[in-house]
């Protein structure tokens, strides 16, 4: 784990990042921010028509995943849902998640993780892919 204060509160749990998520209205548009001066990991996972992740957990990192395009169904926990392009989700560290892809096309994901980042950091549960 690290020394971090931030990062040690974002492990244990204790602090959802994305409460600071904000709009901004400007003469040509928007933007919305994600994260302010927090430590993260940022990816756009990529998940095919049909296929889905396993269903796992991380240790030392909460994930918050923006659904770029596509739809999904989603677990968290003991809930599943459906999601689509512009709904957001929130995984605490150590909270059971899975994505699956639902459409014809692959669905882009926006994925903020929050804590120390380590591939490793996942215990698989379920794995189509037997890893």
């Amino acid at each position: 784990m690290s020394d971090n204060p931030a990062t040690a509160s974002l492990t244990a749990g204790r602090a959802d990042p994305t409460d600071d998520l904000f709009v901004v209205e400007r003469p040509w548009g928007r933007f919305e921010q994600f994260v302010t001066n927090e430590p993260c990991t940022v990816k756009i996972i990529t998940v095919q028509p049909g296929h889905r992740l396993s269903l796992q957990t991380h240790d030392r990192r909460g994930e918050f995943w923006r659904i770029l395009d596509g739809t999904l169904r989603v677990t968290v926990g003991h809930d599943t849902r459906t999601v689509r392009s512009g709904d957001s989700v929130w995984i605490p560290v150590r909270t059971l998640h899975r994505m699956e892809s639902l459409g014809d096309t692959p669905v882009r994901v926006l994925e903020i993780a929050f804590g120390d980042f380590d591939e490793a950091d996942i215990v698989r549960h379920d794995d189509d892919y037997a890893r």
